[in-house]
């Protein structure tokens, strides 16, 4: 069994912890939108979009943060060996919300959390897209960081995975997770909760199943049993509900998170969004609106709009089977509600991932009882529109950009290829998998 977390370093800020967090929002997963929003697919939100509206995009780079000042930036994805990485935040920080609708802001300690935490990777050719979501409740050893006036935080042994932000800010949450996973992050994002809706105003909205009635007095959200298109503030409310679903954990949110994701990348790789340049265009200008006002920050790496083109791009036509959102694998501290990472199960998927082997799930599809798997999607139209990666030109005005030709379009991928079947206690579905939510009880 787990060892008990340690206790915060004397002289250290407190970290908040779960059981004793009920005077905070129950708004703890919903920023997993962006996880796809800003990586999976709508890297084009700020990709494809903002080649239309470059100026603006390159002024994003002024508020950047930068995750490792000694290490050199890749030029293109072509560049890259073994992949990309990109790291997915949503916190929990009232600043500039709405009391109207989060009117718990009015009671909050200014902390800023890293509640939401997935990890992106895009492998090499063929290509394949990998989201792991790592629970904020799980104890992890946090590294020294950076407090940002030249000086550092100490190392912690045994903190919550959402302390990592409150030390650091989005750099700290990368250099944790890097050291949890073994894997380097090349991007990041983050973003807060008015970002959220103001995102899912712009797609027009996602397609979710519920399997009976559910109702959660924590976000005031109530839906009957069947399929339901969620926008906004609903949507929102969909993504941080758990007390009304599965066994009422956070691990069941996840899963709930996922199937919103898992819907959100078809619709988003449809006539309805990609091949659209008219929603592409709303897409990467609300996004740019959002960094402008703080809702959305990106790493240094993200602000170069050639370079989310080929991220874009590359991720666009992955098979929905290729398409996996799994959770990073743990079980249960003795205290009941912490969760401890089960690290010699992730490493079978890290080193999959590492050799873009294509993966097999053999779990089940949430480890909190969240979702259930109900059918299988239908697989998207061929696209016989020109390969935006292979025709966008960059601006006159960046020179500097390398050319959106340098990454190649994947090849078909080979469906007799061998794939390796991850462990059982790692929970996931695919995009290829329809599943509905579960009612708690």
């Amino acid at each position: 069994m787990a060892a008990t977390p340690t206790p915060p370093e004397p002289g250290r800020r407190p970290v908040a912890r779960h059981a004793r967090r009920t005077h905070r929002h129950p708004l703890l997963r919903m920023l997993s939108l962006a996880a796809v929003l800003v990586s999976v697919v709508a890297t084009s939100v700020v990709g494809v979009g903002a080649f239309t509206v470059w100026d603006a995009a390159t002024a994003l780079g002024s508020n950047a943060v930068v995750l490792d000042e000694e290490r050199e930036l890749p030029p293109s994805l072509g560049a890259i060996e073994g992949g990309v990485n990109i790291l997915m935040v949503g916190t929990d920080s009232c600043e500039g919300q709405d009391l109207e609708l989060f009117p718990r802001c009015a009671e909050d300690d200014g902390g800023e959390r890293n509640d939401v935490t997935m990890l992106v990777h895009i492998s090499d050719n063929p290509r394949r897209v990998t989201v792991v979501s790592f629970p904020r409740d799980m104890i992890v050893p946090i590294p020294a960081c950076s407090d940002g006036q030249g000086g550092e935080y100490p190392a912690m042994t045994a903190q919550m995975l959402n302390a990592s932000y409150l030390e650091g800010g989005l750099a700290c949450t990368a250099r944790t997770i890097e050291e949890l996973t073994g894997e380097r992050i090349h991007f990041a994002a983050a973003i807060r909760w008015t970002g959220v809706i103001n995102m899912s105003d712009a797609i027009g909205g996602v397609d979710v199943c519920v399997s009976g009635d559910v109702s959660d007095r924590h976000t005031g959200l109530e839906l009957t049993a069947g399929n339901h298109t969620l926008v906004g503030a609903e949507a929102l409310q969909f993504l941080r509900m758990r007390h009304g679903i599965g066994d009422g954990s956070d691990l069941g949110r996840i899963s709930n998170q996922q199937q919103f994701m898992s819907s959100m990348v078809r619709k988003l790789q449809s006539d309805a969004v990609l091949a659209n340049p008219s929603a592409l265009f709303t897409l990467a200008t609300t996004a740019v609106d959002q960094v402008s006002q703080g809702q959305l920050v990106l790493s240094s790496g993200l602000t170069n709009p050639t370079l989310m083109v080929q991220i874009a791009m590359a991720a666009k036509d992955v098979a929905y089977e290729d398409i996996v959102f799994v959770q990073y694998p743990t079980v249960y501290s003795v205290d009941g509600v912490h969760v401890q990472p089960v690290t010699e199960t992730a490493d079978v998927l890290f080193q999959a991932l590492r050799d873009n082997e294509p993966l097999t799930l053999t779990g089940e599809a949430s480890q909190g009882y969240g979702v259930e798997v109900t059918g299988e999607a239908d697989k998207p139209e061929p696209d016989a529109a020109p390969d935006a990666e292979a025709t966008a030109s960059p601006s006159p005005a960046d020179t500097a950009a390398p050319s959106p030709t340098s990454s190649p379009s994947p090849p078909a991928v080979d469906e007799s290829e061998e794939r390796v079947a991850l462990p059982s206690d790692i929970a996931g579905t695919t995009a290829a998998q329809v599943t509905c939510t579960v009612p708690e009880g």
